[in-house]
Formats: structure tokens, C-alpha cells, sequence
């Protein structure tokens, strides 16, 4: 099933998700230096990251929505692309929710109900990306129809074709 939402021939969705992915993941570890070498400043930019993430996030689950809605009713594309984007909705708002309790400290130091809270955000992040993975990997969501292993370039503006 082609994506509904393209860019030079290519899923946006799947073009936007590495950077909230990567924002995020990497303010958790930024978070760990932190703890680990009380050096304020990893802090800072975990805070930073996790409101870049956020941002990503929401533009990136947009375009999802959009991939979402042009699934067939009654598949398991349908079931599984419904429990990804929750999933990833409460990914988001848990993150909200840690980057809101360090937004009054001028370092934006964690506390470590935000912490816990984005460990427990990328453990369910890690779940929803197996999902993104089942639905474009296993069941063809987002793939190009007749896509294959010589198809021409998405920007020759030839259709790719079964062989």
C-alpha cells in the first residue's frame, strides 16, 4: 500500500521519524551523563533535545495520521497502525510531562519522576517502532506498489513495476 503523503516520491512520515527518535533517545542518554558526571550542561541539552523530539514528534505523527487513514478498514495494517500511533501519542505525553518538570529550573536539571518518566517513554517507544517496522516491513504499508529490487528512481518519474 503506497503512502498518501510523499516527498520526491518517498513517505514523509518515514522520513520525519528518525529525528524525534533520535532527539529523543538521545536526551535520555545526555541524562545519564548527566547523573553520572554532575556536569549541568548535558542536562541542558537533554531539555532541549526532548523539546526538539516533541516537536518532531507531533509533525512527524501528522503525516502518520495521514498514512493511517488511507488504510483499508478491517486489516490488521489497520488495527496495528492504530495501536502505533497511540502508542506514540503516550510517548509524546510522557515526554511533555518530563520536559514540563524541568522547565522551572533555570539548568533544566531532571528530577527523577522525569527521568523515570522518559526511560518509561523509550521502553514504549521501543514497542511502537517494532509496530512502524510490522506495518511497513511485514505488511507493505508505505511501499511503493511494484516495488522491487531494480525499480527505477522515484524521481525519474517512471512507476516502478512488478517483475
Amino acid at each position: 500500500m503506497d503512502s498518501r503523503a510523499k516527498l520526491l516520491g518517498h513517505p514523509i512520515h518515514q522520513m520525519l521519524i528518525v529525528f524525534p527518535l533520535g532527539l529523543l533517545i538521545t536526551a535520555v542518554i545526555f541524562d545519564i551523563v548527566y547523573f553520572a558526571t554532575d556536569a549541568p550542561g548535558f542536562a541542558t541539552v537533554a531539555y532541549w533535545n526532548i523539546l526538539g523530539g516533541i516537536i518532531g514528534g507531533l509533525l512527524a505523527g501528522i503525516f502518520g495520521f495521514i498514512d493511517w487513514l488511507a488504510i483499508p478498514q478491517g486489516t490488521r495494517a489497520k488495527r496495528i497502525g492504530m495501536m502505533h500511533g497511540i502508542g506514540n501519542v503516550v510517548v509524546l505525553v510522557l515526554f511533555i510531562v518530563a520536559w514540563a518538570l524541568r522547565s522551572d529550573d533555570p539548568q533544566h536539571l531532571p528530577v527523577t519522576s522525569a527521568f523515570v518518566l522518559q526511560i518509561i517513554a523509550v521502553a514504549l517507544g521501543s514497542v511502537t517502532a517494532w509496530l512502524g517496522g510490522e506495518l511497513v516491513d511485514r505488511l507493505g504499508v508505505g511501499v511503493h506498489e511494484g516495488a522491487n529490487l531494480d525499480a527505477p528512481s522515484s524521481l525519474s518519474g517512471k512507476p516502478a513495476t512488478l517483475r
